[in-house]
């Protein structure tokens, strides 16, 4: 048992409740363990039990606590200046992969003793709720233009309006007319440019295709989402050429990056489509010489020296 420091480093007044010092003797810890004790050791304080938890668990509660640093204090040297102490620094034991034979250990009745002592799942299950409600508040980075009605405009300022004869009245035509009087072509260039505005969706409303090459025979002001770039980009036939009209800049707020979401808290949301999620994180494989390589290689590996001979 020890008295609790007060800890005058950070702005306030802390009592440093989590951090104990141990002292051992020198000789004795070494006829003991075979060496002496180090960082990374882990102490279970039988005393320190807690028989009498919050939750449901039957068990008493086991306290385990790691050595952090490990130095010889100043009441630990005789007269004649021999060391005879060492003092531990000792930090309560965490969820994590070096303590993993420790935790999967049976508690007494029948779970183990992540169950019991462990707050990882819970840790988990409370971020991923907390990254459920960002995304139903802002599913995308940027803005969302899609709710702004764009009027197209010719060069001169006017509405750019679609020259209509009678041969070119369809029922679609038709019905525009009875409700507008007027058929507007699309506009020919996004007036909603700014940082992460380009969602890769026409103005207005208007239907488009997608794939990974343009349509043989477009009609002009029809739009066309390349999916084969990255990011996306959106593109206007002005009855010539394809014209650029915007990027798919905006992205998911997580960071899934090409990881599996068919199912959990993140079911059929938008995986974020980065280099780091294609190509830092690939881990495909791809057949070549009949031998199966990763895709992913470093240039050491790929750019392998070879004699001029």
């Amino acid at each position: 048992m020890q008295d609790l420091d007060f800890n005058l480093s950070q702005f306030g007044l802390f009592l440093n409740n989590d951090n104990i010092m141990m002292y051992f003797h020198l000789r004795s810890n070494v006829e003991t363990l075979g060496r002496k004790i180090m960082s990374g050791d882990v102490i279970e304080l039988p005393h320190l039990k807690d028989e009498y938890a919050l939750d449901d668990s039957l068990v008493a509660l086991k306290r385990f606590y790691v050595v952090q640093d490990v130095t010889r204090p100043t009441a630990g040297f005789s007269q004649t200046w021999y060391p005879h102490l060492l003092r531990a620094k000792c930090v309560p034991l965490v969820d994590s992969q070096e303590y993993k034979e420790i935790l999967d250990a049976d508690a007494g009745d029948g779970n183990s003793l992540r169950d019991l002592l462990s707050t990882y799942q819970k840790n988990i299950d409370i971020n991923n709720q907390i990254i459920a409600q960002a995304e139903e508040d802002a599913p995308q980075s940027g803005y969302d233009t899609k709710s702004y009605f764009v009027i197209p405009t010719r060069e001169n300022g006017l509405v750019d309006i679609a020259d209509i004869t009678s041969t070119d009245i369809d029922a679609s035509t038709e019905q525009a007319i009875t409700d507008a009087s007027v058929v507007l072509r699309s506009p020919k260039k996004d007036f909603y440019v700014g940082y992460l505005t380009g969602d890769g969706v026409p103005p207005n409303g208007a239907p488009y295709d997608f794939g990974i090459s343009f349509p043989a025979n477009p009609a002009t002001g029809s739009f066309y989402l390349r999916t084969d770039y990255m990011p996306n980009a959106l593109y206007r036939y002005n009855g010539k050429l394809w014209i650029r009209y915007e990027d798919n800049v905006r992205m998911t707020m997580n960071n899934f990056g090409n990881q599996d979401v068919a199912s959990g808290p993140f079911e059929e949301k938008a995986v974020r489509k980065t280099q780091k999620g294609t190509f830092i994180n690939n881990t495909n494989t791809a057949t070549i010489a009949g031998q199966v390589v990763p895709e992913r290689q470093s240039l050491s590996k790929a750019l392998k020296p070879k004699a001029d001979n």
